[in-house]
């Protein structure tokens, strides 16, 4: 499949893009994407945009703001209210351009994506379809507890004394994008390293830091105030043996959808299956097309 490389702009700042073409001739119906947190195009949300191309949809992979090849400053800063900005610029992109049915435009989000996906979707009608595939839905209540409330209040105080510290010296401090030793780090653990540290998904792109306020971003977000206000059709996919972001979180947020909804679990080993593994990714891919061609119009 085609690949264009574009650039838009977002917040003053100008945004890098893939997007993946289908062969043949438009207008054809579309799909954004939004992936994991420190991601960048060439990893999950590239892999996708392939996938969704192949398929007959026009896909675009784009680096948010601060990441990868798009501006933006300070670099590797996770900034929750700007990602769900460059999402809807995104979409503007793709419906503004003529071999795009401005009237079938999706939204995807992976992993930490579907945070923003969700926050975008509930309040912009130019989405016609939203799906979520091994998406997060932080609730600052749910992670406090799953840390513990002394930990979590620990991290809290660290943050805090970070922010300080930042404020008297004005030089920014940085955390590991990955550890498998644990914290500190954007995603702890083995697991992710799994995919961002070996090949599975190691890319000239990606760098393993974060800025340390960034992880404050991620742990505070909260989805459940806009899943009721979701009124698009929403897909949800889902992995049976997701450990990082349990089915049932998958389940509930499905349950507190009040539009036309469907809910997919697959048969994964972990959460990273459905970040690159085919015998996953496919299915979720071609459960996600029928989907928008149900409620997009074939």
């Amino acid at each position: 499949m085609p690949i264009e490389k574009i650039t838009f702009t977002s917040g003053g700042f100008r945004l890098s893009g893939d997007l993946h073409l289908p062969e043949g001739e438009g207008p054809w119906p579309a799909v954004v994407l939004t992936g994991p947190f420190a991601g960048v195009k060439e990893q999950v949300t590239g892999l996708y945009a392939a996938k969704f191309a192949e398929r007959g949809l026009a896909a675009l992979a784009f680096d948010h703001r601060n990441w990868g090849e798009s501006e933006g400053e300070p670099r590797q800063h996770e900034d929750a209210t700007a990602k769900v900005d460059d999402l809807r610029d995104a979409v503007g992109f793709l419906a503004a351009r003529d071999d795009v049915d401005a009237g079938r435009v999706a939204v995807c989000g992976v992993c930490l994506g579907g945070i923003y996906a969700t926050q975008l979707t509930a309040f912009d009608p130019r989405v016609g379809a939203l799906a979520l595939i091994a998406a997060a839905y932080n609730n600052p209540k749910v992670i406090r507890d799953r840390f513990g409330a002394d930990n979590f209040a620990g991290l809290m105080g660290e943050f805090a004394r970070i922010a300080q510290r930042q404020s008297e010296t004005g030089e920014l401090e940085y955390w590991p994008a990955i550890n498998p030793e644990g914290m500190p780090a954007g995603n702890p653990g083995p697991e992710p390293f799994e995919y961002y540290g070996t090949e599975r998904g190691a890319r000239p792109g990606w760098e393993n830091r974060c800025t340390a306020l960034s992880v404050l971003q991620e742990l505070t977000l909260d989805v459940d105030a806009y899943l009721p206000l979701v009124t698009t059709p929403t897909l949800v996919v889902h992995g049976k043996g997701d450990q990082a972001i349990p089915v049932t979180d998958a389940e509930a947020a499905h349950g507190a959808l009040p539009g036309p909804k469907d809910l997919v679990v697959l048969d994964t080993g972990n959460h990273i299956d459905l970040y690159d593994d085919a015998r996953y990714v496919d299915p979720a891919i071609d459960r996600a097309v029928a989907f928008f061609q149900a409620h997009l119009g074939d």
